[in-house]
């Protein structure tokens, strides 16, 4: 698989770069932060495969949590980098728990003891960004955001952020610590973002990375109207954030989105990878693979660049 250039942004005030296609790894070992998933998901083969074609390809940036597959995500990625004597950068988060009915959250004493485990499975001492994974209701931001603060200074993380924050929370954070990255969903389908996070971004100097670009497979063609949904599919699996989709609306939209592909010789998520990357305020975009052909739409998106009428258009089928 040929390389390909991946430009790079500011990840915020912190001094330090982030690519703008980086590997996310939530389904090795499991699939997200679900104890029931725990074990199951993308097996150790797989995974390797995986992060072999992503760095042939030229992606750089591998994205996980303590959570993903229960810490089998972290030991996978620490495992192939020292069976590739290579070393990406790395994204990790904490706050959900790591077994079914652990502790959970963002207390200062558990994020130490987490980042320590995290760097223990990666095989690391240092880590290129650490984020709180949700917001914690029951701790002090002030409290975590010291913790993070803390690890920068100490020099086990480059920088900190967080996701799945809403603007509210996210200008909590930006006015008691210097987050340098804030990673939210964000796609055709999931656009709540535009209203708010994404220009607090731009005031605040806090980089933007979107996480579920093809929204679990929905802008992939792999849902069809008035058909089952495929076995091993996010629809079979975790269908709770998706179930919205199922509605005539959003499937008249992916015909369109289909027909406009087919016309531009690109593949639904080729085309889906390059409307998100035509949004200037979004620095990164971490896409989930489950097999290596899967990565042919980042090139697709990175080749391809949609222009303004076009995206304009999408924009607007999508609303």
């Amino acid at each position: 698989m040929a390389p390909v250039l991946i430009e790079t942004r500011p990840l915020g005030r912190s001094g330090l770069e982030v690519p703008r296609i980086m590997l996310g790894c939530g389904n090795f070992g499991g699939v997200g932060s679900a104890p029931e998933f725990f074990g199951q998901g993308i097996d150790e083969h797989g995974a390797f495969a995986l992060m072999d074609a992503a760095w042939e390809l030229g992606i750089r940036h591998f994205d996980t949590a303590d959570a993903y597959g229960g810490g089998r995500s972290e030991a996978m990625i620490g495992r192939w980098c020292a069976s590739r004597g290579v070393r990406p950068a790395i994204t990790t988060k904490t706050f959900n728990p790591m077994t079914a009915g652990a502790d959970r959250g963002l207390a200062p004493e558990r994020i130490e003891r987490q980042l320590a485990a995290s760097l223990d499975r990666l095989g690391t001492d240092r880590l290129d960004l650490y984020l709180a994974h949700e917001y914690d209701p029951d701790v002090a931001l002030e409290d975590t955001i010291g913790a993070f603060e803390a690890a920068r200074a100490e020099g086990s993380i480059g920088a900190y952020g967080v996701s799945n924050f809403d603007a509210a929370q996210l200008a909590r954070a930006a006015a008691v610590g210097a987050p340098a990255c804030v990673q939210n969903a964000y796609s055709l389908l999931d656009r709540g973002d535009e209203d708010g996070v994404l220009g607090l971004c731009a005031q605040c100097a806090v980089a933007y990375a979107a996480y579920g670009p093809l929204a679990g497979g929905w802008l992939t063609g792999k849902y069809r109207r008035g058909r089952p949904f495929p076995g091993g599919s996010r629809m079979n699996q975790r269908p709770e954030p998706y179930a919205h989709f199922v509605r005539d609306g959003v499937f008249d939209a992916l015909e369109t989105l289909e027909r406009m592909a087919r016309e531009r010789g690109v593949s639904m998520a080729g085309m889906a990878l390059a409307w998100l990357l035509g949004e200037p305020r979004l620095d990164a975009v971490v896409v989930g693979p489950t097999r290596p052909e899967h990565l042919e739409p980042v090139r697709e998106a990175l080749g391809d660049p949609l222009d303004a009428t076009t995206r304009d258009e999408l924009s607007r089928i999508f609303a």
